[in-house]
């Protein structure tokens, strides 16, 4: 089988739109969380969010071109564009038909549905926009990188809430390691600051409702209420070592293990149990043909809810055994808050760069440790130390459980 490989990377989020501030952000544990300023929130019981800050489309995409499609396609283009150029991708050195876009998102274009309701409602059929199809649908991103680049391999969307970009990225590699791309560009996306979601989440008491940043997104602590929605996308450009080599690609890290499972159990608690989300994480390691104790790093789904972090303890603890006392953990949600199809892949960005640098991101806010989730949590500041392997869960509603390894070459 092919050994797949990174060679280029993209990201737009909360805390900076490239890849490396970024993670520049994450290493110097700046928290991206603040008012909403989508919409008006007076009425609602949430009040902050993790926004995208000083995004200019229009570095990537044509402003009349820009204006057809969702947000969540513009953050998609642009950290596509980032990952594309980094790689060196350039016409003629692939062939269009081994190269595959495999690219995400969670509900797609759902701030033009909230926007084409009303107007079916008030002013009837006819002045429904002849666009809101194509805006509206979750694969939109997809096609659009494809179109973007000439990209004519297998190309498609997976939408499995939180663990959508664990399960692209997965995917990917699967379709380079068995022969059937060259290359394949991946990811997730995600425009979900939008009144509906927010009201959704609310009421379903998922998110936090306080004002204070400092406190909102704080995994693995005792305080934790609820997650903090957060926007933006993130690209992976995979492709096999050979055809790598073969044009002198910079290899950025391998990508070595993936495992994949559903709990069975319920739409959004997970299963207390923990097996399946537990063999997610074991499949992903054995997968890589390693075992717990190579594991240095993980990076936790950790959105800052009571039950995720209650459970993605126990399941930690019984992938890894007694490994489970020695691997550092962090959650970069507690800075990006959480990106829905898009936080899978943001994490996989994290992931590489620690192996590139060998630190370890924190979890901020972290002040009061939870009894329940004894792991070695990384507080507040990061950690400097070698990262030879690192790890990035993904437990989705539904009960989706995704987990990618990712090694130093």
């Amino acid at each position: 089988m092919e050994r797949v490989v990174i060679t280029g990377m993209g990201a737009i989020t909360p805390v900076g739109n490239d890849v490396e501030s970024y993670w520049a952000a994450l290493k110097a544990g700046k928290c991206g969380i603040g008012p909403i300023t989508r919409f008006d929130a007076s009425e609602f019981k949430v009040k902050l969010a993790a926004e995208v800050k000083d995004f200019d489309v229009t570095q990537y995409v044509d402003k009349r071109e820009a204006r057809r499609m969702d947000a969540n396609c513009h953050f998609a283009l642009a950290a596509a564009q980032q990952a594309v150029d980094q790689a060196g991708l350039k016409e003629g050195s692939f062939d269009p038909y081994r190269v595959g876009v495999i690219f995400g998102s969670g509900v797609g274009g759902l701030h033009v549905t909230e926007e084409e309701i009303p107007k079916l409602n008030e002013k009837g059929p006819g002045r429904v926009s002849p666009l809101c199809i194509p805006e509206m649908i979750a694969n939109m991103a997809a096609a659009y990188i494809s179109m973007r680049f000439g990209f004519r391999g297998e190309n498609f969307c997976p939408v499995s809430a939180c663990a959508t970009g664990n399960h692209a990225i997965g995917e990917a590699m699967r379709a380079i390691r068995h022969g059937y791309q060259d290359v394949v560009v991946c990811g997730g996306t995600e425009n979900g600051i939008i009144p509906i979601s927010m009201a959704g989440f609310q009421n379903m008491k998922a998110v936090h409702l306080g004002d204070d940043p400092s406190c909102a997104s704080i995994p693995f602590d005792a305080r934790r209420s609820g997650f903090v929605m957060g926007e933006g996308a993130g690209c992976l450009v995979l492709e096999s070592l050979t055809h790598a080599q073969a044009r002198g690609a910079a290899i950025l890290a391998e990508v070595a293990g993936y495992g994949a499972t559903g709990d069975a159990y319920h739409i959004t608690s997970p299963d207390p149990a923990c097996d399946t989300a537990a063999r997610a994480i074991a499949n992903a390691i054995a997968d890589a043909g390693l075992t717990p104790a190579d594991v240095d790093y993980i990076n936790a789904h950790g959105t800052s809810t009571p039950l995720n972090e209650k459970y993605e303890t126990l399941a930690i603890k019984k992938a890894f055994g007694e490994a489970a006392r020695q691997v550092k953990v962090s959650s970069t949600k507690s800075m990006t808050g959480h990106l829905l199809g898009g936080a899978a892949a943001i994490e996989a960005v994290a992931c590489v760069m620690a192996i590139r640098d060998g630190v370890v991101p924190p979890t901020i806010g972290y002040e009061q440790p939870d009894p329940e989730c004894d792991l070695d949590v990384t507080p507040n500041q990061a950690v400097s130390m070698p990262v030879r392997v690192a790890i990035s869960n993904s437990l989705g509603f539904g009960g989706h459980n995704a987990c990618i390894l990712f090694k130093k070459v």
